[in-house]
């Protein structure tokens, strides 16, 4: 699925501005900068190399700054807002487009300049790629100029940190970057500007200015009548391949993710590349793990246990999610997954009520897709484990009521996916019974009878446990008067509000209601809170509804899940409402015409991704994570379960 730009996307320089392009290397490093070539974050990079993957990065190049001189005319290449001016080539771009790399076609007087960018998949190398077709009499040179930063992502470059240049290495930091090119390289005075203005971070209250050292310009020129290619490469180590070589493996790596996934839709085929695009190493572990969201999160465990579904099992990556899995296994500690593994020897953080659950669950899946009973008795003391401290009781005040039902949270401890805390505020408070968690624990009880029966292990009464849970979720949850389930059993307002996390009491493997009330939840979530880009986090009538996400922390925070609309329930949505309807032919037809309006999700914000959120009253421009792991891993299961079914 190629998507392809052109004058009319940037009739002014903000329209051009409003998305990016987003390349990774599968160690946490990435680049990424708008279609009209311009950076508006600080998080935008050419170059963000991983120093140890996936979450100490580095920006190495923050931006290549370009111009092309034809005679004695000079005219901008790329584009970039300073603080009292603006550097600006947009119109002179003629087209930008994306399908395995991001390309870029600029004219001028008759000279026509397309630059490419492609990333080495597990190596911190990058390349770009400048072919000048010039049918002129007159000479082309163009000039660039990469603007360094050599500090971790998020940091402030100091004016008094040394950049020197020597034998095709840039060196800062104690960092080395190696550079080939076809071009001559001219050293500069060293140069540190601190007027880089991003009007994105500025929107969302974030430092806006930005910092960044060039010492030294690449040169090329082209003569009259001639068609010549140029190129440079960048790495953390000694280079050994050229462009072409980078390129050809880029594309040929992303097609083949395609033929394993065996997804024969041109969306469901572009949401598999991008879905690979959050699965990184993870030094410390040993093992691969998923990214939560480009450029912002780091990698979740509940995260985590949401996408692989679509972004591991559905693309058919088994080998990467039993990867995964065994990492969990690993640290799994008093029944918990950990919901973060911090750098620097630190211990895990375990704050999370979901992701164990949702460990069992996720095996369920990659079990249906392969039939690896193996894998299952490898994973099943921790599934065991898991069982016995959510019943007998763990941290965070996770226990199993009298009732059956699962308890979690308590103080300022927010464990469910609504998570936010404001210093002392809970703008979200979800302690008591949360719906979500609860259909999460009947499905996990019931795949625990389903093997353990298999298993002949009877060390647990999962199946009669599974019956109480039934019986008390069904007479606490049900909400007669809004014709759906209660967000959370805790005996406060929170309970009657309609929320999005009742779709998952409908989509697990096992569920729990009547089929007339599950029906009954696919429709009063389409009423309340449905959008063609996602689910809302709370019905519009509530009166602690907010309209709209920006602004800065605070504000943000206080609106994140009190009416937001986050893309990632969409998918559960889906999947609900196909098995309601017995996937009929009417129901597929109208799914997919709803899934079609995603092609326009996916052509604004990061091209060919999914974001994390949207505005909760008017959902029109991504928010947040420009691409979120579990949005797209989310819907892609949609298209697999349509050419399934």
């Amino acid at each position: 699925m190629k998507f392809c730009y052109g004058k009319m996307d940037w009739l002014t320089l903000e329209r051009g501005q409003e998305n990016c392009y987003l390349l990774t290397n599968g160690l946490g490093g990435f680049s990424s900068s708008t279609i009209v070539n311009s950076n508006t974050r600080n998080d935008h990079a050419f170059f963000m190399g991983s120093k140890k993957a996936p979450n100490e990065r580095i920006n190495l190049i923050h931006k290549l700054e370009e111009w092309i001189t034809i005679d004695e005319k000079t005219y901008p290449v790329s584009t970039q807002q300073y603080v009292n001016h603006i550097q600006d080539s947009h119109n002179y771009l003629a087209e930008f487009s994306f399908e395995d790399y991001p390309q870029w076609i600029y004219l001028y007087e008759g000279i026509e300049l397309i630059k490419t960018i492609a990333m080495k998949q597990g190596e911190n190398t990058i390349a770009v790629c400048y072919e000048i077709v010039n049918e002129t009499e007159k000479k082309a040179v163009l000039s660039v100029t990469p603007w360094m930063e050599f500090v971790s992502k998020g940091a402030f470059l100091e004016k008094s940190q040394v950049f020197t240049i020597k034998d095709g290495t840039v060196e800062s930091n104690e960092i080395c970057l190696y550079e080939n090119t076809n071009g001559i390289v001219q050293e500069t005075k060293t140069e540190y500007r601190d007027d880089f203005y991003y009007a994105y971070d500025y929107c969302d209250g974030r430092k806006e200015i930005g910092a960044a050292v060039k010492n030294h310009t690449i040169v090329f020129e082209t003569k009259p009548k001639q068609t010549q290619k140029w190129e440079i490469v960048y790495s953390m180590s000694p280079i050994q391949e050229d462009a072409a070589s980078i390129f050809e493996q880029s594309v040929q790596y992303r097609k083949q993710l395609v033929k394993v996934s065996g997804i024969q839709s041109d969306v469901g085929q572009m949401l598999v590349k991008s879905a690979n695009q959050f699965i990184s190493e993870r030094e410390s572990t040993g093992g691969k793990t998923i990214l939560a969201g480009y450029p912002f999160f780091e990698d979740w465990g509940r995260d985590t246990m949401i996408a692989m579904a679509g972004c591991c099992i559905t693309t058919k990556q088994f080998e990467t999610a039993k990867d995964i899995f065994r990492t969990f296994m690993q640290y799994c500690q008093d029944g918990l997954m950990p919901n973060l593994f911090p750098e620097g020897g630190k211990e895990p953080m375990y704050n999370t009520v979901d992701a164990a659950l949702l460990f069992i669950n996720t095996i369920y899946l990659y079990y249906k897709e392969t039939a690896d009973i193996d894998f299952v008795k490898e994973a099943w003391d921790v599934m065991k484990q898991i069982i016995y401290y959510y019943k007998n009781g763990t941290r965070f005040g996770i226990h199993t009521d009298q009732d059956g039902l699962i308890m979690a949270g308590e103080g300022l401890d927010q464990v469910t996916w609504m998570d936010v805390r404001v210093g002392e505020i809970l703008p979200t408070p979800r302690h008591g019974k949360p719906v979500e968690i609860n259909a999460y624990w009947y499905s996990a009880l019931k795949i625990m009878q389903e093997f353990a029966e298999q298993f002949l292990d009877q060390a647990m009464p999962y199946g009669q446990m599974a019956e109480q849970v039934k019986e008390s979720f069904c007479s606490q949850f049900w909400n007669e008067k809004s014709h759906c389930l209660k967000d959370v059993v805790s005996g406060t307002d929170a309970d009657e509000q309609i929320r999005c996390n009742q779709i998952w009491a409908v989509s697990m493997p096992y569920t729990m209601l009547t089929e007339e009330k599950e029906r009954q939840v696919v429709e009063t979530v389409f009423e309340k809170l449905y959008t063609p880009y996602g689910l809302r986090t709370l019905n519009k009538e509530d009166k602690q509804f907010h309209a709209v996400y920006g602004g800065k922390q605070l504000k943000r925070d206080l609106a994140y899940h009190q009416g937001t609309v986050w893309a990632f329930p969409l998918g559960a949505y889906y999947l609900s409402y196909l098995k309601v309807y017995n996937y009929s032919e009417e129901a597929k037809n109208t799914v997919q015409r709803r899934l079609s309006m995603l092609k326009n999700a996916m052509r604004e914000g990061c091209v060919g991704q999914l974001p994390e959120i949207y505005d909760g009253e008017n959902p029109t421009r991504s928010q947040g994570c420009f691409a979120q792991a579990w949005s797209v891993g989310e819907l892609l299961r949609v298209y697999a379960e349509l050419e399934r079914n």
